[in-house]
């Protein structure tokens, strides 16, 4: 299975400004920007939907995890927060902490954390915030 998604960027890194575009259409030519980033100008950035994901990713999997194990979930709310850093002449991304506050009927502290654990290890977003990157770079005229 493959999902896509497209950025378009006209301008400098700081002046200019982009949109992206996800084949689902949950995103369409959404903006980005500079200040979207790193200022607080309405539109989205990279990392908030990196923590989107991460968030979404681990609660799905958690959920799985307790179906398969016979516990149905009242409620699943999970945060992530993603800490961008500056780094040499550029930025990188450090942390993803996640947050869950969790209704499980029956099921006890120990096995929760367990589950928990589980999901955020095994989660797809967990393991691509560490996985090999591939580039095929062209410059078209």
């Amino acid at each position: 299975m493959i999902r896509k998604a497209k950025a378009v960027w006209q301008g400098t890194g700081r002046a200019g400004s982009g949109h992206l575009t996800a084949a689902s259409g949950v995103l369409d030519e959404t903006p980005y920007s500079f200040k979207t980033r790193f200022e607080s100008e309405k539109g989205t950035n990279p990392e908030e939907l990196i923590a989107a994901a991460h968030a979404g990713c681990f609660t799905m999997a958690l959920a799985f995890g307790l179906q398969g194990a016979g516990f149905t979930p009242t409620e699943l709310a999970t945060e992530a927060a993603v800490t961008l850093e500056p780094e040499g002449q550029g930025f990188r991304i450090s942390r993803s902490a996640l947050t869950l506050r969790a209704k499980v009927p029956n099921l006890d502290e120990a096995a929760f954390a367990r589950f928990a654990g589980e999901a955020e290890k095994n989660c797809p977003v967990s393991k691509v915030l560490n996985a090999t990157i591939t580039l095929d770079a062209k410059l078209v005229q």
